[in-house]
């Protein structure tokens, strides 16, 4: 509030929000005088009793509620013209909050996030995974990733990454002992590492070949729904594995593990970094923004 040219009336408007002089004060960052002493200069301006106090209650006279109407969309409207304003010349600071599911986050993170955290490191990056879909703006995020052919016709979308797709992937030791799958009905015969997905019910691994796709519920020594748990367990021979590319590339390129069935991954919708339209985007947003159509 502090050098707003509003102060006055966010006083009034935190009075009225919170019913008490001092919660209103804790808010604002005043001591309670302060505040008291700067609603009574208003008051005196006006010419009219605001508010009605006692040692136990405030509440709003029948002028201060006309009063407080009238103000609220003016001093919102005027905060917003400032924001605008400010939003031209600032450093980005602050935070932004992300959702994403774990494999989104893991492919922005590098590219994008720790790239953007390096160029402007006033502002923090709240980043929640999770594997559930989300409302975004209910939940009170900024934005997240999503697969293009997933993000809400009323989102404003940024490609962002390189093509993705699915990888199936075994250690050499494993191919070595066991044989390798060449299409996938082969994987009946194999110990595969067996996806829960977020609602309890076990993935079916995805597979196209000449626009056929086909599905295989495979079978194995492990269930697990963290692709994290279940990379550890196919580095170390157990069996085969189910993953996004992006999270085992680094591996087979290492020769640690090796990739089968690979005709029959095809590429997948690419990722986009999705967010509402919004007025006053702060300057932290429209440098992410910016940041992320280079990377895309």
């Amino acid at each position: 509030m502090a050098g707003s040219g509003l102060s006055e009336f966010d006083a009034v408007l935190a009075i009225a929000r919170h019913g008490s002089f001092r919660a209103a004060a804790l808010e604002l960052g005043l001591s309670a005088t302060a505040l008291s002493n700067l609603i009574a200069k208003l008051e005196r301006r006006v010419g009219v009793r605001l508010f009605n106090r006692t040692t136990r209650s405030v509440s709003l006279t029948d002028a201060g509620q006309t009063f407080v109407d009238q103000i609220r969309p003016a001093v919102r409207a005027l905060h917003d013209a400032m924001s605008v304003a400010r939003s031209q010349v600032e450093t980005p600071s602050g935070t932004l909050r992300i959702n994403a599911f774990a494999s989104g986050a893991r492919e922005i993170l590098r590219p994008l996030l720790i790239r953007f955290l390096k160029c402007y490191p006033q502002v923090h990056i709240d980043l929640v995974t999770e594997g559930r879909i989300v409302d975004i703006v209910e939940a009170g995020f900024d934005l997240g990733p999503r697969r293009a052919d997933l993000v809400p016709s009323d989102m404003i979308a940024i490609p962002v990454g390189p093509p993705r797709g699915f990888a199936v992937v075994a250690s050499p030791g494993y191919l070595e002992a066991n044989g390798t799958p060449h299409v996938p009905p082969d994987l009946l015969r194999h110990a595969c590492l067996r996806i829960r997905l977020p609602n309890g019910a076990l993935h079916r691994w995805q597979f196209q070949k000449d626009g056929e796709p086909l599905q295989i519920d495979v079978d194995g020594p492990m269930t697990l729904d963290e692709a994290s748990l279940a990379l550890i367990v196919v580095l170390d021979g157990v069996g085969i594995g189910y993953f996004m590319e992006a999270d085992v590339r680094d591996d087979i390129k290492a020769g640690r593990l090796v990739r089968v069935l690979e005709e029959w991954t095809p590429p997948l919708a690419r990722l986009s970094l999705y967010y509402p339209s919004r007025r006053n985007p702060s300057a932290a947003f429209k440098a992410l923004i910016e940041m992320a159509r280079e990377v895309g």
